[in-house]
């Protein structure tokens, strides 16, 4: 009778033990699900100029009228945290004649109120530059619509306090190209005046541009005096004419 007691409360043990740790793993694993970071319906936990910034219908719109002409870029920034490995979604739609991008691992600018110094993932109405990597305010173009590239780390030959020195053509100069796709089949996957998928993959040194599940752009950067790993997250209106870009869906997954 006494073993069958002992039995019995080793089999109790045991459920109880697999309970906790199912419990464990689920909670364990919804640390690494995505998340809705725009509610929808205002800015809470973002911060940029009405000017340029409006919620509706679900929709964050930014926008650039013949009256509110930019003099420089203007930023709407999740304020909330600074990210360092992650994912990103979002879904995106901008006019023909419109400039945009997404940044992160970015920094603020304190002489310049809604600006980003950091990474982005490109995106413009005619698709000249969509998915490239460009880093605003900093070493400019790092890899181009198809390409991927290693920056490597800075030569001592170049002045670590004037990096615009290492710029040409909007293109930072030391940089690696280990593979290209060409561009036009690239573009043939973007629906012109529609809704798009930007997916970001954002691990350690390597920073991977997904445009409606096409990998556009893919940069590892070495380069320890210029690189960043970790900042806040932003969406950009840019100079130049009249424009619209809308984003919807915007989700994080932390890694």
């Amino acid at each position: 009778m006494k073993n069958i007691y002992f039995s019995y409360l080793s089999i109790l043990l045991v459920g109880f033990l697999i309970a906790c740790g199912t419990k464990s793993k689920k909670k364990d694993d919804s640390k690494n699900e995505f998340i809705s970071i725009f509610n929808g319906k205002n800015f809470e936990g973002w911060e940029g100029d009405p000017t340029y910034w409006r919620v509706e219908n679900g929709i964050l719109t930014g926008e650039v009228t013949p009256q509110t002409i930019l003099k420089r870029n203007s930023f709407i920034i999740y304020k909330k945290e600074q990210l360092e490995n992650f994912e990103l979604k979002l879904e995106y739609k901008i006019t023909n004649s419109g400039n945009s991008g997404v940044n992160y691992r970015s920094e603020l600018i304190e002489t310049m109120p809604f600006a980003l110094r950091g990474y982005q993932c490109d995106i413009d109405g005619k698709n000249k530059y969509t998915g490239q990597n460009y880093e605003e305010k900093k070493r400019t173009t790092l890899a181009y619509m198809g390409e991927t590239v290693t920056i490597p780390e800075m030569p001592d030959s170049i002045p670590k306090q004037n990096i615009r020195k290492n710029v040409k053509r909007n293109c930072w100069q030391t940089r690696t190209i280990t593979n290209t796709k060409l561009k036009s089949e690239l573009i043939s996957n973007i629906e012109p005046n529609d809704w798009n998928t930007i997916h970001l993959i954002v691990k350690d040194n390597t920073m991977q541009h997904y445009v409606n599940g096409t990998l556009f752009s893919e940069l590892t950067d070495l380069d320890q005096a210029n690189r960043s790993t970790k900042g806040y997250i932003g969406v950009q209106v840019h100079v130049g004419p009249p424009m619209q870009i809308q984003y919807r869906k915007i989700q994080l997954k932390h890694l």
